[in-house]
């Protein structure tokens, strides 16, 4: 078995620095660590447990395969702190079938970001017996 010792999600976006202000600016992930010089240096970002590396450039935007998930403390909380800064809210906060509490965005080059809130009454919190 692989012993993974830490992870990271890489992004390669369109418009590198319209990036770093959608992630770090609107979205106000904290900076783990930057890298290099000019217009395409890379930027990893907190992401909970993992991390987040915007960096390079690409000539076209991601495929729509490529979603994001953060958990977020308040969906409704992150959907007016959003709405304040200018991110464009693709689908308010709905409690879903599953009971999670789902919110999506996308960043500027059209990556889905679902925001998700885990209400304290669901399972993924607290399993009776475990």
């Amino acid at each position: 078995m692989v012993h993974v010792l830490s992870s990271r999600i890489l992004l390669r976006p369109t418009d590198p620095e319209r990036s770093r202000v959608f992630y770090g600016e609107q979205l106000g992930l904290p900076v783990y660590r930057e890298f290099g010089t000019g217009l395409e240096r890379g930027t990893v970002y907190f992401l909970g447990g993992g991390f987040l590396e915007v960096s390079g450039r690409s000539d076209t935007p991601p495929s729509p395969a490529v979603q994001l998930w953060l958990q977020v403390a308040y969906a409704g909380a992150a959907h007016e702190e959003l709405r304040a800064k200018g991110v464009e809210i693709v689908r308010a906060p709905v409690r879903e079938p599953w009971g999670l509490v789902e919110m999506w965005i996308a960043d500027p080059d059209g990556t889905r970001i679902v925001l998700v809130e885990v209400p304290a009454d669901h399972p993924l919190r607290y399993r009776p017996g475990m």
